[in-house]
Order: structure tokens, then C-alpha cells, then sequence
């Protein structure tokens, strides 16, 4: 946190040494503003300190009340800068915007100012307990999330930094970037950057238009606006980020890929892959964040019942077999196989996989980065696998009749393999195998499990609200009258903000049986592969999906965007 204004009271000798150490040991313990501590430890008053300032800075000090702040607050939607900078747009014209603050030294927050605007900015000071109480009145119960809100990953407020780790560990310290003009670019992506890690986003995404440029999270699995930068910042906002990820920032007529590692702290690093799109107007950026952590890993949090719990379980504890993962992108395949091999990593076996990208680091398990430009694809790792006496081998996913092939043969000669598709259901997956080539009679002896799976929004516990159903869908949906189902909350909550909390896997887990092996040898079609699985006790997405909304876990809205059923 920042002291300098704590500093230039005690030079002009306003504040007393002991009362200087005070406010700096309350802004470090507390994260606190130097106004907020001074006021808090009864050195200055709000109006004392205001005019003082005035004194000190020659800056106006105005009154809130002669302004539109609301109306300019809204139409400018700078929503988390103003929570986290404690600054209040006053006013607004074509060249210019009037800001009221109550720190004239945080000229670092005035420049994201100017730089989210494209405008000039002019400071005016405000009494401290003024400007709060203005913000409170713009943002309301907004403001207690926003004030308790932390980064997350285990990142404190004094871990974050604005130091950059490039792919090759070289650090680049971004408060002695190139230039004035470039500075404020660097700091404003960083800030995006961080402000994505707190809010839990899986991507980032920057977007060039014509007359505007627009910044997105996905966040849960849908999309948000961040922000709208001036479009004319478009050429600079994409070429800082392809520094960052080393892509060639003179290539603009292709898609590039590239890696960003941020370094947060000492201890906490995280890993984010970057793409490109060359479009009308410019590059479109997309960083996806990968998690590298294995915290989120453990089963029982997944949202399996019991019974696909146990059906999991069991297909792991085989010698051999095939477990396969499908979906689509963003369903939480990865998640639901690094749980399995988190459960098969002991000492006594030997675990290979072969992933592109590498999105969670697990120690004991021999992970291999996937580089078909260098001849390194899944079906040659695979093979290379083979040749290293493999107890558990995970293919990121089958894509080929090669790669296919190679994984059956493994998990017919006592190897357990785990892979993933992209199919709609758990039946599907053997249509799509059959249909790249692999025979019938091998998919009968190799498949152990299939797993087909989607992600929900899960309901904030906190603010959900009761949903009155129409009792002709209850009845459709075969949901018993006697169940009381939820709806998310309009407004949200001082947690969720939005209505939802995180998000919950939705399974549908077929063990392959005896019958099913039967059936897919005489040629049985999808629907009566999964009409058998069916009768067999296998719930269908749609199925545990209801099982989910009566629980109270998700929406029925949730469930119709996810699963696109009612």
C-alpha cells in the first residue's frame, strides 16, 4: 500500500513521527488508504485533512453535492477502478474528465483514469467521509463485496506485483517500462490481468472494433464485460501482450499461440496460454488461465452421486481398460481426469500423459507437453509411452484413428488408459470411435467407462429464492410436487454479486457391462446403447441434471442453457 501522502504530512509537519509510524503500520496491517488510517486513528479529522490538503497541493476542494457524480459514474462504467482506487468521476466532457479524490498523490490511478477514458483528467479533492459516503450511494451493497474481495490462488494484497516472468524466467520489472506512454498500458493490463485471477475467470477476452474495444471474463462459463478501453489503444493493448507471450509482434495476417507466465509472489505463479485472430479491425487476444493447481482436485466436490462415484472408483482400481472423458471445451474434462490420476499416483505405479497444454502440475506423474510442429503428437507419444513400462497412461484427447488405435491396443495389454473426446452424450462417444475406424470387437474389450459431462452454475446458498414452477413442466420434468426448487437470485448478494457461486459437474456415467459389450458387437445403434445403459441404473445428463435442481444445487434456467432441454 502507498504512504506517501503519510510522508508529505510529517515533512510539512502535520503529523508527528509516532503518529507517521501509526498510520503506516495501520495502512500495511489493515490495507488501508492513508485518509482512511489518519481518520480512523483520530490524528486528522475528514475536513482537517481535506484543507490541509488544499493548502499542500493547491487542488480545489469541492462538494459532491454540486455534481451528477451517479449519473457520470453509470454512464462511464468504471465500476472496479472506482471501488479500487476510492475515486468519484464528478463530470464529464468531450476532452475531459472531473474526478474527485482524497489522495492527490495517486497519480498512478489517475493515469488508469485517463487511460480507460482516453480523456484528460482533473483532480479535485474531496472530504474523505464524502466521497465514501457518494460511493456507497452509487454502488450500494455492491460496495461491501467489493471491499472484502481478495485475490485468490492464495495471493495476499502485499504478494501482488507488477513483475512479469517471461517463458524463459526473465523478469521484466513493469515500473521501468520503455516510456511514460507505454507505462500506462503495461500497468493497465496488469491490473486486467489481476483483476481476472480475483474473479475467477477461465479466459480473457480482448476484442478490436470499429469505434470501440471491449475486454471480457468468462467467468463460470459465461461471458462478462470487464471494460472499454478507447479503440484507438487497440495496436498498443495487443502489442504489449504479445511481448509478454514472446509472439512476433510484427506479424499481423495470422493466428500466433503463445505462453504468459505471471509471477505473483515468490510462491505463486500462474501459467496463461494466449492466442490471436487476426480481424477486421485488428487482433482479438484470448488468454486462457490455466490452473495449475491440484487443491480443486478431490472427487468428492465434483458433484458424482454416490453410485457414479463409485462407478469411477472402480473403473480406476482396474489393471487395465480404457476410461474416457467427453464433452464439450470448458466442461471440466481435465478436472475430471487429473481427480482420477490424483487417485491412481502412488509410488507403485508408473503414470504418463501426454496434454496440450499442460494445465495442472501433478509431482509424481510424467507429464509430456504436446509439439506436433516438432513431430511430437499424441499418437508418438503414445508409442513412446509403450516403450516405458507404463502402469497408467492419459492421452489428452483422441483425435485420429492413430491415436485411437494405439490407446485401445494399450488398454487391451494390461495398461489403464484415460482419455477424452468431444461427443453430447456418453453413447456417442462409441459411434464417434467406430466412425474414425476402430472395430467394433476392440471398443467391446477395451472400454471400461464412459463419461460424459457438463458444468452448472451452481446457486449462491446465501441469496437463492424460491422458483414456482408451472405444474405442467414439474410434471413433464417428472419432479415430484412436493420438492421445493430454486431460481437465482435478480439481484445477487454481497458473496455472488450475480445469483451463482462457482459451478457443479452434471454426469452421466456409463460402466460398460457385459450387455453393452454384447449389444455393441451385434451393431446396436446409439439410442439402444444407451436405452441398455439406461436399464442398467445410468442417469442421463437431462436425468441428473433434475437430480441436481431438486437438490437446490442449480436453476432450471441453468439447466436449460446448459443442457438446452424444457
Amino acid at each position: 500500500m502507498q504512504t506517501n501522502l503519510a510522508s508529505i504530512l510529517h515533512q510539512a509537519e502535520l503529523i508527528s513521527p509516532v503518529q507517521l509510524q501509526q498510520v503506516v503500520d495501520r495502512v500495511q496491517a489493515e490495507s488501508q488508504s492513508v485518509p482512511a488510517a489518519l481518520i480512523g486513528l483520530g490524528v486528522m479529522t475528514s475536513l482537517d485533512l481535506a484543507r490541509q490538503l488544499e493548502n499542500i497541493f493547491s487542488v480545489a476542494l469541492v462538494d459532491t453535492h454540486q455534481y451528477d457524480y451517479a449519473g457520470c459514474c453509470k454512464s462511464l462504467n468504471l465500476r472496479d477502478l472506482i471501488l479500487r482506487h476510492r475515486m468519484l468521476p464528478l463530470s464529464v466532457t468531450d476532452s475531459a474528465l472531473h474526478i474527485g479524490l482524497c489522495d492527490p498523490t495517486l497519480l498512478d490511478a489517475l493515469d488508469e483514469f485517463r487511460f480507460a477514458t482516453g480523456k484528460h483528467v482533473e483532480p479535485a479533492l474531496l472530504e474523505y467521509k464524502q466521497l465514501e459516503a457518494a460511493i456507497r450511494r452509487v454502488y450500494g451493497s455492491e460496495l461491501k463485496g467489493a471491499e472484502q474481495q481478495t485475490p485468490q490462488r492464495g495471493i495476499s494484497d502485499s504478494e501482488l506485483t507488477e513483475l512479469v516472468e517471461l517463458s524463459d524466467g526473465e523478469l521484466v520489472d513493469e515500473a521501468t517500462d520503455l516510456s511514460s506512454d507505454t507505462a500506462p498500458v503495461t500497468r493497465y493490463i496488469n491490473q486486467t490481468l489481476l483483476d481476472a485471477l480475483r474473479k475467477h475467470a477461465s479466459d480473457i477476452h480482448f476484442e478490436p472494433y470499429e469505434k470501440h474495444y471491449r475486454i471480457r471474463f468468462r467467468c463460470d462459463g459465461i461471458l462478462h464485460q470487464y471494460a472499454t478501453p478507447p479503440a484507438n489503444l487497440s495496436r498498443r493493448l495487443s502489442t504489449r501482450l504479445k511481448v509478454m507471450s514472446r509472439l512476433n509482434i510484427a506479424e499481423r495476417r495470422i493466428p500466433q499461440d503463445g505462453r504468459i507466465k505471471l509471477k505473483l509472489s515468490d510462491s505463486v505463479s500462474v501459467d496463461l496460454r494466449v492466442s490471436t485472430l487476426p480481424t477486421m479491425w485488428g487482433e482479438k487476444i484470448v488468454l486462457r488461465i490455466l490452473d495449475g493447481s491440484s487443491s480443486k482436485l478431490d472427487i468428492d466436490h465434483l458433484g458424482y452421486n454416490e453410485v457414479q462415484k463409485k462407478a469411477y472408483l472402480d473403473a480406476l482400481g482396474q489393471p487395465q481398460g480404457m476410461i474416457l472423458m467427453t464433452g464439450p471445451t470448458g466442461s471440466g474434462k481435465t478436472v475430471s481426469l487429473y481427480s482420477g490420476l490424483k487417485i491412481l499416483n502412488t509410488e507403485a505405479r508408473n503414470i504418463s500423459t501426454a496434454e496440450d497444454p499442460i494445465e495442472i502440475n501433478l509431482p509424481g506423474i510424467n507429464q509430456v507437453q504436446i509439439n506436433p510442429t516438432s513431430g511430437l503428437g499424441f499418437a508418438e507419444a503414445l508409442r513412446a509411452f509403450l516403450r516405458q513400462d507404463p502402469d497408467v497412461v492419459m492421452v489428452g484427447e483422441i483425435r485420429d484413428l492413430e491415436t485411437g488405435g494405439i490407446a485401445v491396443k494399450a488398454a487391451q495389454t494390461g495398461h489403464l488408459v484415460l482419455s477424452t473426446l468431444h461427443t453430447n452424450s456418453a453413447a456417442e462417444t462409441i459411434t464417434r470411435l467406430t466412425n474414425m475406424g476402430i472395430e467394433d470387437f476392440n471398443l467391446a474389450s477395451s472400454l471400461s467407462l464412459i463419461i460424459a459431462q457438463r458444468l452448472a452454475r451452481r446457486l449462491c446458498h446465501h441469496c437463492k429464492e424460491p422458483d414456482d414452477l408451472d405444474p405442467l413442466l414439474r410434471a413433464k420434468l417428472e419432479i415430484p410436487a412436493d420438492i421445493e426448487l430454486f431460481k437465482a437470485s435478480s439481484t445477487g448478494c454481497d458473496d455472488c454479486n450475480k445469483g451463482y457461486l462457482g459451478r457443479v459437474g452434471i454426469y452421466e456415467v456409463m460402466p460398460f457391462s457385459r450387455p453393452l459389450s454384447q449389444a455393441l458387437m451385434q451393431g446396436a445403434s446409439t439410442l439402444e446403447l444407451e436405452d441398455i445403459a439406461r436399464q442398467n441404473g445410468m442417469l442421463t445428463l437431462k436425468q441428473a441434471g433434475i437430480e441436481k435442481l431438486c437438490q437446490g444445487t442449480t436453476s432450471l434456467a441453468e439447466l436449460q442453457r446448459v443442457l438446452h432441454f424444457a
